[in-house]
């Protein structure tokens, strides 16, 4: 690896680690520090991978920067992963005869190092642990291996099929969208070598090998009614399909994984062999079906990270080739670009988004957070807070809701149980369970996200305002938490409101 890749890959590593140290978990990552809390051999929402990998840190009250140091270390074997597959596929490509001198080694690796490294998006999951996190490194991996067994004598060898059947089985034990990249690895597989696989004993092993693996998750949804599936089936079917939110699917595409992972399409074409660009499979398959399912409005920005980071080797070899052909300009004009926005984004995170948002403490006529950057500040001070106050009032348990506040809420509070009165079924449901008739807790409310108090026949008998605690950011309030201490809880409630909404 040159100078000039692990300069950038150290670079990033400082951003993350010191951007880590300096954030509180987000409403995503402390549900899954929770799951640590709570070993498990699967969950409502993910597989219990995520969880696993960080139960010895948090087995052990291990502080957020250290939790922090798990993404950091996956991001960045990820990006090995990415350059030395980048240089691999441009070893494999025949030369071409516009090209006056031949890609110096080590150049079309740090091409596809970059465009991650200048990916908004990608920078969230270096920071924080998400099943994406996992999935991203196990993609590449797959990819890598793939690529092996794509050759007509390695097919024939034992020990690389053995490990595609071990990263098939981490990959699911990840995120359900595994099956992806398993569809991809198939496809490539079977065009390279056609119904002769099928003969091949090596090739049955792996399969055995994986679905030994994510056995576990099949063995949770079997006593839990199958509760993970049928709520991942009528999560992604989402409401009505139209075209228009397609659109604006792509756009924000582009935004947060930006264009320079859109050279991957050139090095496709003409820098990669013919051969290996079956490997596009782990970007198409992917993302074709969360552009489908964003149709129907449920596709969130982070699911397709594991398609861009598939995409990122022919990224690099696309690049690579374009600065030959005396295209720097547009290039390092869009590397000027997304270095910028990855500084904005990053810059707001830090400062809770002052100082573009300077006058929101909070709202009452959405049901998403109107300032969304002060979502990563104040919980650790709020949870800590809670705990004291349930222990001089003698309450024993925290209520929230709507399930987005529970998992801060959640982690920074325990060992304190975290009920959601919100009425819908969630991990909290299996952890806490509902909140008995006639009981009493500490109800918290966040300003970015308030509700009213529940009370009467729908709610508590009473509720009194212990506290309220101000988050501020350079010199401004950007959010407000409510402790209320509450008696005698009805048993059930209809859909919370927002505060202002009738």
């Amino acid at each position: 690896m040159p100078l000039n890749t692990r300069v950038l890959l150290a670079l990033v590593c400082v951003l993350h680690i010191g951007l880590g140290a300096l954030l509180g978990l987000s409403v995503d990552e402390a549900h899954y520090a929770l799951y640590a809390a709570h070993p498990d051999w699967s969950y409502f929402d993910h597989p219990p991978l995520v969880g696993w990998v960080q139960w010895p840190l948090v087995a052990f009250d291990a502080p957020t920067w250290v939790l922090r140091g798990v993404p950091e270390l996956l991001w960045l074997a990820t990006a090995v992963l990415v350059f030395r597959l980048a240089e691999r596929l441009q070893a494999l490509a025949p030369p071409r005869a516009e090209l006056t001198t031949p890609v110096a080694p080590g150049l079309a690796g740090f091409w596809a190092v970059l465009a991650l490294a200048l990916a908004p998006l990608l920078h969230v999951l270096g920071i924080g642990l998400l099943p994406d996190t996992l999935l991203v490194l196990w993609t590449t991996a797959l990819m890598g291996r793939t690529l092996d067994l794509m050759d007509a004598a390695t097919v024939r060898r034992p020990l690389p099929w053995l490990a595609l059947g071990v990263l098939l089985g981490l990959a699911g034990l990840s995120k359900y969208t595994a099956i992806f990249a398993a569809a991809a690895v198939a496809a490539c597989l079977l065009m390279a070598h056609g119904a002769a696989l099928l003969r091949n004993a090596w090739a049955w092993l792996a399969l055995a090998i994986a679905v030994l693996l994510v056995l576990p998750v099949a063995y949770w949804n079997h006593t839990n009614h199958w509760i993970s599936f049928t709520y991942q089936a009528k999560h992604g079917a989402g409401g009505g399909w139209q075209a228009g939110h397609v659109l604006r699917f792509l756009v924000v595409q582009l935004l947060v994984y930006g264009p320079l992972l859109l050279w991957g399409w050139s090095g496709l074409r003409q820098g990669v062999a013919r051969t290996s660009r079956s490997l596009a499979l782990f970007f198409v398959l992917p993302f074709a079906v969360m552009a489908v399912l964003a149709g129907g409005g449920t596709s969130l920005p982070h699911w397709t990270a594991p398609a861009w980071v598939a995409l990122a080797p022919f990224a690099g070899i696309g690049l690579a080739r374009a600065m030959r052909r005396g295209r720097r300009g547009v290039i390092r004009g869009l590397v000027g670009a997304q270095a910028l926005l990855c500084a904005v984004v990053l810059g707001l995170m830090l400062t809770g988004g002052l100082p573009f948002i300077t006058s929101s403490t909070g709202q009452g006529n959405s049901a998403a957070p109107s300032n969304p950057f002060a979502d990563l500040h104040g919980w650790d001070i709020a949870g800590a807070r809670a705990r004291a106050l349930a222990q001089q009032q003698g309450l024993h348990s925290v209520a929230v809701q709507n399930w987005t506040l529970a998992s801060r809420l959640g982690w920074y509070a325990r060992p304190l149980p975290v009920h959601v009165l919100e009425d819908r079924f969630d991990q909290f449901d299996l952890w806490a369970g509902d909140l008995p008739t006639g009981g009493d807790t500490l109800l918290v409310d966040w300003s970015q996200l308030g509700y009213t108090v529940p009370l009467g026949a729908h709610g508590f008998a009473d509720c009194s305002l212990l506290d309220t605690q101000d988050v501020q950011r350079l010199g401004h309030t950007i959010a407000t938490f409510r402790f209320y201490a509450c008696h005698r809880w009805s048993g059930g409630m209809p859909q919370p409101h927002l505060q202002g909404v009738s």
